[in-house]
């Protein structure tokens, strides 16, 4: 059983930690549980949180040394410095091989550890600017809803927090799993990779209005090079731009794009795997299916079971 151990401090933010919760720690009917939650504090006793309520945290730090994943689900705030005995928890945890996630705040705990210099890391597009004045040796980029190295995983926000939870079930047991707590969770189905995300407010540019003219034309035979002519530039400029916005290629973008849209068919219609090829733009039965075990690791049909019989 896969251990988690969430690390609360006062003032705990619930939502934050309620994401965990909901993903890691909610027993579920007909959903199989691969993981066993559980909550720590350096100081175990009465922890006020954001909501004012009081909670009751049992255990210490020593919760930290059988965990497999260590969640910081938010810390306020974020100017508090680690003690040296939260410091060493999390460090001695990283180097037995757990892998650290925070949630929203929770970034500058983990920044203060050191294992995040030189490596890409989000934050909330409130926090980015903050997190790049007091940590310059992290590479902070707000517009990623999440970002997972393996063994340190970082989210922009509570929401984008879930998503990252999420696409941890996946690594762990697999997109068919994760599609079935989706669906408990009353939650569209993550698709797979970084979903496009914008900071809040942010201006449409033509690089939005291409994704959405891409969209809408998926059954057509789309390549990298129409994409290109759309916006009148090379497809080198063009991949330069997803690079920089999506952190992908404008094929591999498309092909994930192809793929989403075939899980939503699987989901919402009755229609044959062959046609759903056809409707999304990949062809026929056998390119779907090679894509979609690729990309979600399941076949079409083991995916649709998977969704509408929990």
């Amino acid at each position: 059983m896969h251990r988690v151990v969430a690390l609360v401090r006062p003032v705990q933010s619930t939502f934050e930690l309620g994401c965990a919760v909901e993903v890691f720690g909610t027993a579920r009917l007909g959903v199989p549980q691969h993981y066993e939650f559980a909550v720590c504090a350096q100081t175990p006793g009465p922890v006020p949180t954001t909501g004012g309520y009081t909670m009751t945290v049992s255990q210490d730090l020593s919760a930290l040394e059988a965990a497999n994943t260590v969640i910081i689900p938010g810390w306020l705030p974020v100017e508090t410095p680690l003690s040296a005995a939260v410091r060493g928890a999390l460090l001695a945890a990283h180097a037995r091989g757990a892998r650290l996630v925070t949630i929203c705040s929770g970034v500058f705990a983990l920044a203060r550890t050191g294992l995040l210099d030189g490596r890409a890391a989000t934050a909330h597009p409130a926090r980015a600017e903050q997190l790049r004045r007091e940590f310059p040796g992290i590479p902070v980029e707000p517009d990623r809803p999440f970002v997972d190295h393996g063994d340190v995983a970082t989210s922009a926000g509570a929401g984008a927090g879930i998503d990252l939870c999420l696409h941890l079930v996946r690594q762990d047991h697999g997109a068919a799993h994760a599609a079935l707590l989706s669906r408990h969770m009353a939650m569209s189905p993550h698709q797979g990779g970084q979903a496009r995300y914008r900071p809040p407010h942010a201006p449409r540019d033509e690089l939005d209005d291409l994704l959405d003219w891409a969209g809408a034309r998926l059954g057509t035979p789309l390549s990298v090079s129409d994409l290109a002519a759309h916006l009148s530039v090379s497809p080198r400029t063009l991949a330069r731009r997803f690079a920089d916005r999506l952190g992908t290629s404008p094929g591999a973008w498309l092909l994930s794009r192809r793929v989403s849209a075939a899980r939503t068919l699987l989901e919402e219609t009755d229609l044959s795997v062959e046609a759903i090829a056809a409707r999304v733009g990949l062809c026929s039965a056998v390119n779907l299916r090679r894509r979609f075990r690729a990309q979600v690791g399941t076949t079409p049909s083991a995916h649709r079971r998977a969704f509408r019989n929990p």
